[in-house]
């Protein structure tokens, strides 16, 4: 079983969220509904992150499933390349930048 997520894209996704819903945030990395989950977590160790936005806003949510900021990107996906996505990332780290 995977201990790591998988990198979905090498870029955040513009979302627009609205105020007061509740989301469910992929953090496997295995949607296909990326930034948001679709159930492909069954069989792993991976659960979604449920969040409530707190303002009807555009925000960009992370993809690469490396941020500290989950759900929102902290720009961690720079240190990944077009050739790494897809595949099992290493994990999010304090070093991440």
């Amino acid at each position: 079983m995977s201990k790591q997520p998988v990198i979905a894209d090498n870029k955040p996704a513009k979302v627009n969220l609205l105020k007061d819903q509740e989301y469910y945030f992929c953090a496997c990395g295995r949607s296909k509904n990326q930034p948001f989950c679709d159930g492909s977590h069954a069989g792993t160790s991976f659960k979604p992150l449920p969040f409530k936005a707190e303002k009807t806003e555009d925000a960009y949510l992370c993809v690469c499933k490396h941020t500290q900021n989950a759900p929102f990107c902290d720009g961690s996906h720079k240190q990944f390349t077009k050739d790494k996505v897809g595949q099992e990332g290493p994990g999010v780290n304090s070093n991440a930048s």
